[in-house]
């Protein structure tokens, strides 16, 4: 009889019942019991009051039995804790059992049980398990520490488990290698700055080894494993290719798109001249076209992979088009998606066929797939240039069917190829008009009433087809209500004199009767063009446009390169990184390809830069587009959350020696002449602790409670600067400067918009930099920015972000994001306004400092045409947080002593040498940061000159 009998039961007093049937002596009895107890927890009903008794039933030599209470304590463990404390003498037996079998089944029993109180009791059984001598024992040991480190990640770390896993990747079985590498993965995960899968060329070759001859998902673990891995030259990458070439021919399609992940990442680092390069193309090629005879589902998860690989390197699949060509059986989804990669791979060589399999594709009945493949049709007579005329002719065949939907997609594909190749298919036109009627589609209406006004000169009834569209005009999109008054426009810029009153007509429609601030604004403009200086309109109206790239849906070179990392993975599925799709980004790594080794060519394959990415006039400022790029695209341009201000205890001289000398200790008795006439240039060291934290100024700072020294005045303010002119934004042009006021930093932005069309969904983010500067708030602009339209904006800043030293110190990477797109630049801030409020040291201990700091730290710079006296210099540094210790008269000269202390809580010193009637003065400065003396020097002159 089947295990069904044990659900049917609904007997009152049931659980009393199988108390007393777990407690019998017959061992069949018990065995029963146990059953009918789980099969009553299976469908919800509640057993944990039987806890004790089904317990009790764990002493027995039965491994059926043993399984049922197992599988009954992982259940209940977690609601009746104490209770399970009571199987841990159990555990702690098994583990120790003869059979392998048991003591495996009690170490992955004690990894599920999520219970604080026992995880402790346990390390003692999974450390003997861990050098068992039974490999099964020891693959199931190495899973159950990835699970015990979820529950208690420092009880494993302080047990030495990670070192023990660490070394079973060096096991000789290699199921117990690819469990360790999966578990030391799947922690590494949870922990991405620790480096726990230290991999060498030596673990490589244990890896490697494993490969061979463990199962299929094990083979999976190492191969992402290997992913991970960056050989240290392409000779050591070529032969770890060779080793997981043959898993190209696995049975599992896993396994494969693992294997073309880690051959993917490798080639990189392979010249193309090799021989072993081509081997290894040609290689790649059946394995990916052997994934497309699986079942639909599998297909589509492999031609989204394979659509990837394409855009990185056609070369692969480019002799295999005839694998993509449409099955009549095809799911929908895998039909559109063969469909891309048939445009991404048809060239001069193919184009014949493809034509004449998208032509058939054009008379199916699924419309989406019908709409599909006639946008393909105009697509590939964009990209294959020689077969441009052989597209438009077949598109015009399409359009002879009469098909409603075939002939708007037709009309749209063709306005893109009018755009490709002006003056070359205009004779098409006449077609084109005598479908008019029949377009219905927001798209394909816009696209031929596009056509009409550029090609206004060639039709001789333009103005009435134009017309015929203004009669509905509220009804139509504004998709369709922007193309109309553009094309009248052009009309009118062409034939001015037959259109007037239709050009008065739409212009009216659209300023006075439309509510879309979009459809107004663009009105008004052509309105006051035209009524102001029609030769300007014409030149802006009728510009000559920018031919369109053939290629516009192409993933943008750094996310492929991500995507690349993530083949075999939901990423490639979706295109998007991880971070774009898991939630809380809990072990999201950014991954990206090695960089091409010195015998890779650089001039066939140059990194492409993303659109947007700044421009290389300032090569001092703007660093390689890799850390730029890299770091701000990976930021997430919502409002910026910056950390909590630190208190005031950590700027107090007794929890942090800023100057890390022990002043205290240093006290000096009498002034000494200080700076020395000797010049030391300032050596470029390595920035100190004391630069790479921010200590500094938190709230303390903001309202200036500490030493009352502070000037309501506020520092010099630098005028406003362009930082990003419209043309490299898209029309967007920010102006700007630093002020400091009070304790508080701003940055004070200027945006105006010089595009036609209006800007909104502000947001700023700022890369990490050498003194944690970073937005306090959102970029707030409380209405949406119209065309000609300026505004001013101050931005509080935090000096709390992220630190990185930068080149210079002082420079600023920024990114701001508007509805129309993400725009970068770089900008050097004055060093003054990090000058705290609290930077007067008293006498004793400057005295100190000064002697304490090494001479080479010591820097002296002249500062010509400053013709104050010390009293004025020492007020006007004042109002800048730069105080005056002490002042003295030496030989007629009057040496004023500084000190100013910078937000991250570095000291700077200064001595002032001021001749009375020489308009130069000396400066000395000490700093135990001495990079920084250079941006002082710097900030003196700004101040004093200003």
């Amino acid at each position: 009889m089947t295990d069904s009998k044990y659900f049917t039961t609904t007997k009152k007093g049931e659980i009393f019942e199988l108390k007393a049937e777990l407690n019998s002596d017959k061992k069949e009895k018990k065995k029963e019991a146990v059953k009918k107890v789980i099969a009553s927890m299976t469908v919800g009903k509640d057993v944990s009051a039987l806890f004790p008794d089904v317990v009790n039933c764990m002493q027995t030599d039965n491994l059926e039995l043993k399984k049922l209470v197992y599988l009954y304590l992982m259940n209940y463990a977690k609601s009746q804790p104490d209770m399970a404390i009571m199987a841990v003498n159990t555990f702690v037996k098994d583990c120790e059992d003869p059979n392998p079998l048991i003591r495996a089944l009690a170490v992955r029993t004690m990894g599920c049980i999520r219970v604080d109180k026992i995880t402790e009791y346990l390390c003692e059984p999974l450390r003997k398990c861990l050098k068992d001598e039974d490999p099964y024992v020891r693959k199931t040991a190495a899973v159950c520490v990835a699970k015990l480190h979820d529950i208690n990640a420092q009880l494993v770390e302080d047990q030495g488990f990670l070192d023990t896993l660490k070394d079973l990747i060096s096991d000789s079985n290699p199921m117990v290698v690819a469990n360790a590498v999966a578990a030391l993965s799947e922690i590494a995960e949870s922990h991405p700055s620790s480096n726990l899968l230290d991999l060498n060329p030596q673990s490589i070759n244990k890896l490697l080894t494993a490969l061979n001859e463990c199962t299929e998902w094990g083979q999976i673990f190492i191969l992402d494993c290997l992913a991970n891995y960056t050989p240290k030259d392409d000779r050591e990458a070529q032969s770890i290719c060779e080793r997981v070439t043959p898993r190209l021919s696995h049975a599992n399609s896993a396994v494969v798109l693992s294997a073309v992940k880690v051959l993917m990442k490798f080639m990189e680092m392979l010249s193309k001249d090799l021989d072993y390069y081509g081997t290894l193309l040609k290689k790649l090629a059946p394995p990916l076209v052997t994934l497309l005879s699986a079942e639909p589902e599998l297909q589509y998860v492999a031609l989204r992979n394979i659509n990837l690989i394409v855009q990185k390197r056609p070369e692969i699949l480019k002799h295999e088009m005839k694998v993509f060509f449409v099955k009549y059986n095809d799911p929908i989804y895998v039909k559109l998606e063969k469909l891309d990669i048939m445009i991404r791979l048809a060239s001069q060589a193919n184009i014949a066929q493809v034509l004449a399999e998208l032509k058939e594709y054009a008379t199916e009945v699924d419309v989406d797939f019908v709409r599909k493949a006639v946008r393909a049709i105009g697509r590939c007579a964009i990209k294959v240039e020689q077969s441009a005329e052989r597209c438009v002719s077949t598109l015009l065949d399409l359009i002879q069917t009469k098909v409603n939907y075939v002939v708007q997609e037709a009309i749209v594909v063709i306005k893109d190829i009018f755009r490709k190749y002006p003056n070359k298919y205009e004779s098409v036109i006449a077609t084109l008009c005598e479908n008019l009627d029949s377009l219905d589609e927001p798209e394909a209406r816009a696209a031929m009433i596009w056509i009409v006004g550029e090609y206004a000169e060639r039709i001789d009834n333009a103005d009435e087809l134009l017309e015929s569209f203004l009669e509905g005009f509220h009804d139509e999109s504004t998709q369709v209500q922007l193309q109309l008054l553009t094309g009248i426009v052009k009309l009118f810029l062409k034939k001015p004199t037959e259109t007037q009153e239709l050009v008065q007509q739409v212009l009216s429609l659209a300023t006075q009767d439309s509510d879309n601030p979009d459809l107004r604004d663009r009105g008004y403009i052509y309105w006051r063009l035209l009524s102001t200086d029609p030769v300007a309109a014409k030149e802006v109206v009728l510009a000559e446009k920018p031919l369109i790239s053939e290629e516009t849906d192409l993933i943008e070179p750094t996310l492929l390169d991500e995507l690349i990392c993530y083949i075999g993975t939901l990423a490639s599925v979706y295109h998007k990184p991880p971070s774009a799709f898991v939630e809380g980004g809990r072990g999201v790594v950014h991954k990206s390809l090695p960089p091409r080794t010195a015998s890779s060519e650089s001039a066939e394959s140059p990194e492409t830069a993303p659109a947007g990415a700044p421009p290389g006039e300032q090569p001092d400022v703007i660093p390689a587009q890799g850390d730029l790029l890299g770091d701000l695209l990976n930021l997430d341009l919502g409002p910026p959350v910056s950390g909590p201000p630190l208190t005031t205890s950590s700027v107090q001289m007794g929890a942090v020696d800023l100057l890390g000398g022990g002043l205290d200790s240093l006290m000096g008795d009498e002034p000494e002449g200080i700076g020395g006439t000797n010049f030391v240039a300032p050596p470029t060291a390595a920035v100190p602790a004391s630069l790479g934290a921010p200590i500094g100024s938190g709230l303390s700072d903001l309202f200036d409670l500490t030493s009352g020294v502070g000037t309501l005045s506020g520092s010099y303010v630098a005028p406003k600067a362009v930082w990003l002119p419209a043309m490299k934004a898209k029309g967007l042009e920010i102006s700007g400067t630093f002020t400091r006021q009070v304790g508080s930093i701003s940055m004070d932005l200027q945006l105006t918009n010089k595009a036609l069309q209006v800007m909104t969904d502000f947001a700023i983010q700022f890369n990490r930099n050498s003194f944690g500067l970073a937005p306090a708030a959102p970029l707030q602009v409380h209405a949406p920015l119209s065309p000609n339209q300026t505004v001013e904006i101050s931005l509080p800043l935090s000096t709390v972000g992220s630190v990185m030293k930068m080149e210079p110190l002082n420079n600023l990477q920024v990114a701001v994001k508007n509805n129309i797109d993400v725009f970068y630049f770089s900008t050097l801030y004055p060093l003054h306004i990090l000058f705290v409020e609290d930077g007067k040291m008293d006498r004793q201990m400057f005295l100190a400092t000064w002697k304490d700091i090494p001479n080479e730290n010591e820097a002296q710079f002249q500062i010509r045409d400053c013709p104050l006296n010390a009293e004025a210099v020492s007020s006007k540094l004042q109002s800048s947080n730069i105080f005056t210790v002490a002042k003295r008269n030496v030989e007629g000269q009057d040496m004023l002593y500084q000190s100013l202390k910078l937000t991250n809580g570095i000291w700077v010193l200064a001595e002032l040498r001021i001749q009375p009637g020489n308009p130069s003065c000396m400066l000395s400065l000490k700093c135990r940061a001495p990079e920084v003396s250079q941006h002082v020097y710097q900030a003196y002159e700004t101040i004093l000159k200003n």
